[in-house]
């Protein structure tokens, strides 16, 4: 029998990968709610619009979440809908707050009348309900040269986007520890691939490759993130889903550390074979000034994902960017 799977935040970029995904794979009934803010986008559902029911709605509106609840009777979240860019968190921080604190408590405030009749009482019809909780490697803060965040590296978030993810995953902890609600949480790494939105940093760079313009890179382009293949983080989110143990948070990295400015490198490269012109690519990359509280180095330790829940990364960094260029070279009109 399937399950009515709410997925918020299902037109944006990791979101409608992740619906593709579940959809190629199983046979879940799936329900994607997205604000279609500038970072949602239908185009990114199109393939697969026949086989979802489309909800436009804000995860804000908590009149509107619980009319949801009760008319779908969701047996299962994946909550992605979230305010996501730094750089937007920095000059227009209370957004994220919004969104991203209030929204994920209407969220769990919501599924939790639906699904218990009141604190570790779970409804009998919702015995296997779930509520995964999608979040990001930044609010560990930043790493010096070595190390890696793991689930017990204390939070230290740097900026308001980060804060304010941080926030979130407390209150869905608060959730299971107080109410027993059957919530997982993910940490990720940077993700990358098709349907990002244009103002990351690879279809950044990508953009204004093919477009001519100076490829932009913060500070001295040494800052050092953890790369995560979009569908392998969808395959660890669904493996979180169905088998994460409840209360518990795994982190999902794709041990691709790579330096920013060997992103553009690598992009650049990779353009010279795929789309050549008369000079190198690697001639427009320029540096800008660095943004304010620029962390460092992420990285992640997916031990745990990896043991418990048997996850594996098929791509490493250089066939993931490859694909990924591939597929803006043919959806251009996406940068």
């Amino acid at each position: 029998m399937s399950d009515k799977v709410l997925i918020t935040g299902g037109a944006g970029f990791i979101g409608s990968n992740y619906v593709e995904y579940v959809l190629e794979n199983w046979e879940d009934e799936i329900f994607v709610l997205d604000k279609l803010t500038y970072a949602g986008n239908l185009k990114n559902l199109e393939a697969v619009s026949d086989k979802i029911t489309f909800i436009k709605g804000d995860i804000c509106d908590v009149e509107f979440i619980q009319n949801l609840f009760k008319k779908y009777q969701f047996q299962k979240v994946v909550h992605f809908a979230a305010e996501s860019h730094v750089d937007n968190s920095i000059s227009g921080p209370s957004e994220f707050i919004h969104t991203n604190i209030v929204g994920t408590f209407n969220l769990l405030q919501s599924a939790y009348k639906t699904w218990m009749s009141g604190p570790n009482d779970i409804k009998t019809e919702f015995k296997n309900a779930r509520f995964l909780h999608i979040s990001t490697d930044e609010v560990y803060g930043t790493l010096g040269e070595t190390g890696l965040f793991t689930e017990e590296t204390p939070y230290a978030p740097n900026s308001p986007y980060s804060a304010s993810k941080a926030s979130s995953d407390f209150i869905v902890r608060s959730y299971f520890h107080t109410y027993g609600m059957p919530v997982v949480t993910t940490n990720c790494s940077n993700n990358y691939g098709p349907n990002q939105h244009k103002e990351k940093l690879i279809p950044t760079i990508i953009r204004k490759a093919i477009s001519g313009e100076a490829i932009p890179i913060y500070g001295d382009g040494k800052n050092v993130r953890d790369w995560l293949y979009v569908m392998d983080h969808c395959s660890g989110i669904y493996l979180a889903l169905e088998d994460g143990k409840l209360g518990e948070t795994y982190n999902i990295g794709g041990r691709n550390e790579r330096e920013n400015l060997y992103i553009a490198n690598v992009i650049c490269e990779f353009l010279d074979e795929m789309l050549p012109k008369k000079t190198s690519y690697k001639e427009q990359i320029t540096f800008v000034k660095d943004r304010p509280g620029h962390d460092f180095r992420y990285a992640i330790d997916a031990s745990k994902i990896e043991e418990e829940l048997s996850w594996k990364a098929k791509e490493n960094f250089e066939t993931g960017i490859q694909k990924t260029i591939a597929w803006y070279l043919e959806n251009r009109d996406r940068l």
